[in-house]
């Protein structure tokens, strides 16, 4: 959430960022936001004036009575002052609901350094390795999967609904490698701790990482109590904080989660319909940091080496992309993507978001740290990246890693969680 001063203060800045975003139809609301905060400060002000007034015929009052003097003038002056302070307290109560509903609605503002336009303005930043060029030609991770028996599609869609996977035998084996590798990898290596977060959270948590108001269509919502399966660990890792002021000592604070991942993917109904690409649960490792804003963005770019380093490690050619200010989500101001190579599909999969929040999500969540030397409250910034996404690292692996003869080879850095198997093959 944007800060309402801010607003007040540079409205040509959040108007712009709006315009870049492509959200035309806030704008109105951004005006709407300055109007109502500039009423709401009028009646601010003359409810403390009224406040003040009552306050000292109270004490007039008090004085009058103990002197047996009448005061009757003067209660009934006060009568009408509280009266007015009545209703202007129910003014206020009742626009800071209405006010708070428009503030949730307005995204984070991009970072100057986002490249500005459409989603195919976003810049290739970098690659890593080559595209395997096989001397054969390349399957699909679909058939791969099913002449090798490692993954279900029409089972899980008979117990389910479409969209829905069952990995099965070594495809089971491989996805709980993948798992384990990531999260000793980030503890290990990167120095995260390890969370296990619940798969449910209420709405307040929804609404403090920005996935409610604006994406409630897109999640899983239990019918009896108002809780959300979760469509990534960053929401309960995040939120484990809410309400919180975390020493300046203790930052940065680093968080690894591994969670199932859960997505209705309302708005993409005929979009890549068969295979792993776009499911409905998804295995990922979640990186997410809590830092201080004057290091957020060179702590941004280590998320990025981290998650990397996955992609590295598991020998999968890849780039790096900036997405542009119509790519970012709602509460970014700085997103990467990494992209794998997939050569059974001939595309880039997306793996890996990589994003910068600034305070957006603090401020929603009210996460704070004090200043050792000021003792000063400020928001956190939030960063958090996928450490990766497991379903369409899968399909990079099985694709990248295909042999002439219908096996797949595994990576190297994942055969000692796989009893030190070198292929998965047909039994």
């Amino acid at each position: 959430m944007l800060d309402l001063k801010f607003i007040r203060e540079n409205r040509d800045v959040v108007v712009k960022a709006l315009e870049n975003r492509n959200h035309l139809s806030l704008i109105p609301i951004v005006d709407q936001i300055i109007s109502d905060d500039n009423n709401r400060r009028k009646v601010l002000l003359e409810l403390e004036e009224l406040r003040a007034q009552r306050n000292k015929a109270n004490d007039e009052i008090g004085a009058l009575l103990r002197e047996k003097k009448d005061a009757k003038e003067k209660i009934t002056s006060m009568k009408v002052i509280s009266s007015r302070v009545d209703t202007l307290e129910d003014v206020i109560r009742d626009i800071d609901p209405v006010m708070t509903g428009m503030l949730l609605t307005i995204p984070n503002i991009p970072h100057s350094s986002v490249p500005v336009g459409a989603p195919d303005k976003g810049q290739v930043v970098r690659t890593w390795g080559e595209p395997k060029n096989l001397n054969f030609k390349a399957l699909t991770h679909i058939d791969l999967a099913q002449n090798l028996d490692i993954v279900d599609f029409t089972r899980a869609t008979k117990i389910a609904m479409s969209n829905f996977v069952i990995f099965k035998g070594m495809g089971a084996r491989l996805e709980r490698a993948l798992i384990n590798f990531m999260l000793d990898l980030h503890t290990t290596k990167h120095g995260y701790t390890e969370i296990l977060p619940p798969y449910l959270v209420n709405r307040k948590a929804m609404t403090g990482t920005g996935q409610l108001p604006k994406l409630e269509e897109d999640m899983y919502k239990l019918k009896d109590d108002d809780l959300f399966l979760i469509p990534t660990a960053e929401v309960p890792v995040t939120n484990m904080y809410d309400d919180e002021i975390l020493d300046e000592d203790a930052l940065p604070v680093c968080h690894a989660a591994y969670s199932a991942c859960f997505r209705r993917e309302a708005g993409s109904y005929g979009k890549d319909t068969k295979g792993l690409i776009r499911v409905h649960q998804f295995d990922k490792v979640e990186m997410v940091k809590f830092v201080k804003p004057e290091t957020s963005y060179d702590e941004h770019e280590k998320l990025v080496a981290n998650a990397e380093t996955v992609l590295q490690l598991l020998g999968l050619p890849y780039r790096v992309l900036a997405l542009s200010t119509q790519d970012i989500s709602f509460a970014a101001s700085k997103c990467y993507d990494l992209e794998a190579y997939a050569p059974g599909l001939d595309r880039w999969l997306e793996v890996s978001s990589c994003s910068n929040f600034e305070a957006f999500q603090a401020r929603r969540a009210n996460i704070k740290f004090r200043r050792k030397e000021t003792k000063k409250l400020e928001f956190v910034h939030t960063l958090n990246g996928s450490g990766v996404a497991m379903a369409r690292t899968v399909i990079a692996i099985m694709e990248n890693y295909q042999q002439e003869d219908g096996s797949i080879l595994i990576p190297d850095v994942l055969r000692p969680y796989m009893d030190g198997k070198e292929r998965i093959s047909k039994i």
